[in-house]
């Protein structure tokens, strides 16, 4: 699907890029625009292991959804995720230049720009068109859902594909998701902003 819109990660990406870019390690670890290697500490494998653990139980990670009803459940099971997140941000708090860090901020703010996305879309649609035939399933007219429902497909594969990152932080491989709710390894890279110094360097 054609990306309704883009995550924007450029200041924390220009921020990896110069913090993270000289280490040296045995772990690789593949970011949208950026790769770097590290030694994960006994507290980074610690707290990418409960984050794998915990977020590959989700309900958005393991149910596509087909009605509004789904999509509240949806909405609900990303709020959930990003308490987890937040909690162990606060875990390594202590380590703000950590590679987990970054990892754990990328999704947080995926998880936020989609669900301003979300409201904004909903915000859009014109009153008239929420009158349908079903409102106790359909609430949201067409439109607004097609859009939805392909804004979460990018966000579902990017909260994977930093979970697939955290699973090699870990050491650990990812449980419990079905293999047809699973995504490859490659980023989707249109579905970012690309960072302007990314930009220079190239020119």
């Amino acid at each position: 699907m054609k990306p309704p819109f883009k995550f924007d990660f450029r200041a924390q990406l220009k921020d990896a890029c110069r913090k993270l870019n000289s280490r040296v390690g045995s772990v690789s670890v593949n970011l949208p625009f950026l790769s770097f290697s590290l030694n994960p500490d006994d507290l980074e494998q610690r707290v990418a292991r409960e984050i794998v653990i915990r977020m590959s139980d989700r309900r958005v990670l393991n149910a596509f959804e087909c009605c509004d009803n789904c999509i509240d459940q949806a909405l609900s099971s990303l709020q959930e995720i990003r308490r987890i997140l937040v909690d162990k941000q606060v875990e390594l708090a202590g380590a703000p230049d950590s590679p987990l860090y970054l990892l754990i901020e990328l999704q947080v703010e995926a998880i936020r720009q989609f669900l301003t996305f979300e409201q904004r879309l909903n915000e859009s649609a014109p009153p008239e068109s929420a009158l349908i035939d079903d409102p106790s399933d359909f609430r949201r007219p067409p439109l607004v859902r097609e859009k939805y429902f392909a804004a979460l497909e990018m966000l579902r594969a990017h909260l994977h594909r930093c979970l697939v990152q955290e699973s090699k932080i870990a050491d650990t491989a990812i449980p419990k998701i079905s293999d047809h709710m699973r995504y490859d390894d490659a980023w989707q890279l249109e579905a970012y902003e690309k960072p302007t110094f990314l930009e220079k360097n190239n020119a």
